[in-house]
């Protein structure tokens, strides 16, 4: 599933026709309206007809987004992450996971250690 959570998908629930621009906006992270103004500015302003032509082949031939591709909005964020830059995606995995290594680490020392103060407690509680 991971790998069909990075590939380019069509996104016609957001979109406003065939939904290319809302999966390119999906793709790259950044707010459909920059897209859209971006894609309208290059066509218009700067005359790259061709960009019509490209954006009717891609809503041709690249498949629509699957429903339920992400659980929620942070799920999403991360999935950006990485087809972004995989190799910080990975760097911020492994650091969360140091992280969550240190703490259950404290966890199992203060528990296991010989605390007295703790043994008093806990046989005062008897």
């Amino acid at each position: 599933m991971s790998d069909s959570r990075t590939q380019f998908y069509l996104d016609p629930q957001n979109g406003k026709w065939k939904g290319v621009c809302a999966g390119i906006s999906d793709y790259v992270g950044i707010d459909v309206l920059w897209v859209r103004l971006g894609i309208a500015g290059l066509t218009i302003v700067a005359q790259q007809w061709w960009i019509l032509l490209a954006y009717m082949v891609v809503a041709w031939i690249v498949d629509p987004k699957p429903t339920g591709l992400y659980q929620d909005h942070d799920d999403q964020k991360f999935w950006q992450g990485v087809r972004a830059n995989p190799k910080r995606s990975t760097a911020e995995v492994r650091a969360k996971f140091r992280d969550i290594d240190r703490r259950l680490a404290d966890i199992e020392l203060h528990y296991t250690s010989r605390n007295s103060s703790l043994a008093k407690e806990i046989d005062s509680l008897r």
